[in-house]
């Protein structure tokens, strides 16, 4: 009883005075760039000596204990303590950090699995996606590679698909992803996002074209905003209007918080951004069964202990690992963000 209190309760204050019936449940699910999740030992197959004790940072064991520790704290706050039933992680080197995060770390309560690809990133950079078993059974996982049309020896990180079961019922498409980045510029880079786009759009096409009703997910660090050309004409994810959804088409649900200059997931010197988003199906937002979620059911986490105060810009801005490279001994440079999706038995 206490448990279905709660969910009731959360429900009503998010979305107002709507009610659960007795066959629903919100499960939460999770998005977060992670900064640097990097083990401390030398991979000489990848360009990660900075994050040695001998690199440029001093990261040893003791600073990676902290950073599994401060990563499990999130987790466990963003849900109120229960387990979000899928978490998409970016910044993370390998397998090694993903075991040590939910076998040695706090997080070792919460039973997560997860599936991880190593990608041809020149310093290793990966995705990974956590679950909870109970909930989420993947049947297919997929690291999709993403090609430059203008640079053909580049590489970067690939995409992670994976499709699953979700509550023995609907199959659900989750995508982690994180674009290039602006290095060099945002005009000069635009290209590689935008080809990182195209990439994505080509596997949701496919998908959509066997299944027209098809529920995706994608989430991740884009490194570009809702209306940047990879998001807004590559991608086609659009804001979601009442009466126009498509079960087809693609919907950005974080489109909507750039309404509020004073919010985002990332701070570049004064101004907020949305570089971290999530995109979802039109068959989530219309289906009346199974998995289903609303277009205002994605938001941004920014409790207090992911802030500090921001002396040269004022207010507040992410308390991150490290400024430079000078170790700030905090969590990350962006803030996670999460989705909502509601149960309903069919």
């Amino acid at each position: 009883m206490k448990k279905f209190f709660f969910i009731t309760l959360f429900f009503v204050s998010l979305f107002g005075n709507e009610k659960l019936s007795a066959q629903e449940t919100i499960y939460r699910l999770v998005s977060y760039n992670v900064e640097n999740l990097f083990d401390y030992k030398n991979d000489s197959l990848t360009n990660d000596d900075e994050f040695t004790p001998q690199g440029s940072r001093a990261w040893n064991y003791e600073k990676y204990q902290k950073k599994l520790g401060r990563i499990s704290k999130v987790i466990a706050a963003i849900n109120d303590g229960q387990p979000p039933f899928a978490i998409g992680l970016c910044e993370i080197e390998n397998a090694r950090v993903l075991t040590d995060l939910t076998k040695y770390s706090p997080l070792k309560a919460m039973n997560y699995q997860f599936v991880h690809f190593d990608s041809p990133d020149r310093r290793g950079i990966d995705t990974g996606l956590l679950y909870q078993r109970t909930l989420f059974r993947p049947f297919h996982n997929e690291a999709i590679a993403v090609r430059f049309n203008n640079y053909s020896d580049l590489t970067t990180r690939d995409i992670l698909y994976v499709a699953g079961i979700f509550c023995g019922t609907d199959t659900l498409h989750l995508f982690v992803c994180h674009f290039p980045s602006r290095l060099g510029g945002e005009l000069e880079s635009e290209s590689k996002r935008c080809d990182a786009a195209a990439t994505l759009k080509a596997k949701t096409d496919s998908i959509s074209n066997c299944s027209p009703n098809a529920k995706i997910i994608i989430m991740g660090d884009f490194n570009d905003y809702p209306d940047n050309k990879s998001m807004s004409e590559i991608l086609q994810a659009k804001l979601p209007k009442e009466d126009e959804i498509k079960p087809n088409l693609l919907y950005n649900l974080t489109k909507r918080l750039e309404e509020n200059p004073n919010i985002g997931t990332h701070k570049h010197q004064a101004e907020w951004g949305i570089l971290n988003q999530i995109i979802v199906s039109g068959a989530l937002l219309i289906d009346e069964k199974g998995i289903t979620t609303t277009p205002f059911s994605a938001n941004i986490f920014s409790p207090d202990f992911l802030l500090e105060n921001d002396e040269k810009y004022l207010y507040k801005k992410p308390f991150r690992t490290y400024v430079g490279f000078k170790y700030n001994n905090g969590f990350s440079d962006h803030l996670p963000i999460y989705l909502d999706l509601n149960y309903t038995r069919k």
